[in-house]
């Protein structure tokens, strides 16, 4: 099965963190099993760092580069996840989870997340 990293479980993983579970980590660096990232997240990176709520030890540049080294595929947003974004339930307000959620439904992947608030949408996640 294919994963969908939420944002926060990507900046764990480029920045080593040891919140990210070991388990997570080989998964995300086994490159026999697709991983993705939401367009969505990076636009979320882009701002919040823009703004000043989130600092990277690395530019924007190099996270990128990390990507591709990492062969972490990109999903770009399409009118089947907005069509799935607007029929989710708004139990949860970040616009970036909700649209990673709709992603993760209609791609038919496992979110990776850490973030007990996406418990109540019906989609597959993991996080052990």
């Amino acid at each position: 099965m294919s994963f969908l990293l939420d944002t926060h479980a990507f900046l764990w993983f480029v920045a080593g963190d040891s919140q990210l579970p070991a388990s997570i980590r080989s998964k995300i660096e086994d490159i026999s099993q697709p991983c993705f990232l939401s367009s969505a997240s990076l636009w979320e990176i882009t701002i919040k760092q823009q703004i000043g709520k989130l600092t990277l030890a690395i530019s924007l540049q190099e996270l990128f580069d990390y990507i591709d080294r990492n062969q972490i595929e990109i999903i770009q947003i399409n009118y089947e996840h907005l069509l799935f974004l607007s029929g989710l339930p708004a139990y949860h307000s970040d616009p970036f989870d909700r649209l990673i959620i709709a992603q993760a439904i209609a791609e038919d992947l496992i979110l990776v997340t850490k973030d007990k608030a996406l418990k109540k949408y019906k989609v597959k996640q993991q996080w052990k």
